[in-house]
């Protein structure tokens, strides 16, 4: 039976997992947990290919529990009641380790089911999941549990890995095969962190080999958008989409224009195009206005050219945005305004601001309303907010020259 190289090279050890120094190196609290032997449920929260699968073997192993795995995009309720009938009983020795891939798929029921058995320990669940567990496991699982990041392995790290696998792969063969200058670190740097995607990669190189050398065209053609970590509904894409609002808040036009070269590779335009009209109003706000409708032009011509052209007008809105000034007295205002209103804080409106056909109806003095452009300058003294609120200030000028000159010009005018 065929037999993965990925899953054959699985460390047996935590000394040979690579990557993921921060929990599983000298003195990390995993590992140190691991060692102790008494084992907490745990979910392990991270990529794919980062080593969540070879840690809970290795801890299984360790600790002598019987491995038992599911994985929540095919299993059920039922799946876990066989596991539930083995307790106590010559199967489980040890007790039983859960392995639960992708938990973020159980539901509630699903997910509470395991509840009783991971209290009394006779279950020790390690459920791992891709997306964020604080979004994605319900809270009776997640009070139980200790939350462990692996994070995407390093180029270095990666490396060890694939050398590896090229020496077992040259042990199977009559002839050796040779690795061209610059393959293994290709490799290493294109498969986006994922080791089982490398060691894939490296596994069909070698059956489709042609000569005595695996050749860095070949690996660059294998490893095409290999790289590339991006689920819609995902993490990644949320994680993707607010790196790059935050880079055009932060005026880094570089990092914009990576995180943008991101999302158009796998083809997300419209998530690209809000964020970026967003981050007009949002970040420049009144330090130019005139960035608006200027972005809102380079947003409906991507939207008509569609990909691949589409990356022009939307490489220059990020530019302009990460390199304008910068304001979010807007925004401040605005949620001033709200938070009153949420609270309640509202009250009647001013009978000079009502509509004029109230007049005559009953009330008890006409309108009265001070029509602004009668005046000197197109300003008159009176009230606009409700009498609860008046006197209350949401906006504040921002420190840029376009307000400042606004604030100069009002303050001269209504004094």
């Amino acid at each position: 039976m065929y037999q993965p190289l990925a899953d054959e090279i699985r460390p047996s050890s935590l000394d040979d997992v690579v990557g993921q120094k921060h929990i599983l190196g000298k003195g990390g609290l995993l590992r140190r947990i691991v060692e102790s032997g008494q084992i907490p449920n745990m979910i392990f929260y991270g990529p794919s290919g980062t080593g969540k699968t070879t840690v809970a073997r290795i801890i299984a192993q360790q600790t002598n529990r019987s491995l038992r795995k599911l994985n929540a995009t095919t299993a059920g309720i039922a799946d876990i009641k066989r596991i539930i009938d083995e307790l106590d009983t010559f199967l489980t020795p040890g007790g039983v380790l859960l392995y639960l891939d992708e938990i973020q798929y159980f539901n509630k029921k699903q997910q509470q089911s395991l509840l009783e058995f991971i209290e009394d320990g006779r279950i020790t669940l390690i459920a791992s999941t891709t997306e964020n567990p604080y979004f994605t496991v319900f809270n009776a699982i997640l009070s139980r549990c200790t939350v462990f990041e692996f994070k995407a392995i390093a180029p270095e790290d990666t490396k060890q890995a694939i050398r590896r696998a090229v020496e077992i792969l040259n042990k199977r063969r009559e002839s050796p095969l040779k690795t061209e200058d610059g393959v293994v670190d290709h490799i290493a740097s294109a498969c986006g962190g994922d080791v089982r995607k490398a060691i894939n990669a490296l596994e069909l190189l070698f059956s489709a080999a042609v000569g005595e050398t695996i050749t860095l065209a070949d690996a660059k053609a294998v490893t095409q958008r290999s790289a590339m970590r991006y689920d819609r509904e995902g993490d990644e894409h949320f994680d993707i989409l607010s790196a790059l609002m935050k880079s055009l808040r932060g005026s880094d036009p570089d990092a914009a224009l990576h995180y943008l070269a991101r999302l158009l590779e796998v083809g997300d335009l419209i998530g690209a195009c809000r964020r970026i009209l967003c981050s007009a109003s949002e970040d420049v706000g009144l330090a130019w206005p005139q960035a608006v409708p200027i972005v809102k032009a380079c947003v409906d011509s991507a939207l008509q050219l569609g990909l691949p052209e589409a990356k022009l007008p939307l490489a220059e809105a990020c530019i302009l945005l990460a390199t304008a000034p910068k304001s979010n007295t807007g925004v401040m205002a605005i949620d001033r305004a709200w938070a009153d209103v949420r609270a309640g804080r509202t009250g009647p409106i001013p009978r000079e601001l009502q509509n004029v056909h109230a007049d005559g109806t009953g009330f008890e003095r006409e309108q009265g309303y001070l029509y602004p452009h009668d005046f000197p300058n197109h300003w008159v003294r009176q009230q606009y907010l409700p009498d609860a609120l008046r006197g209350v200030q949401y906006y504040q000028y921002g420190d840029n020259k376009t307000e400042q000159a606004a604030r100069r010009y009002w303050e001269e005018i209504k004094k």
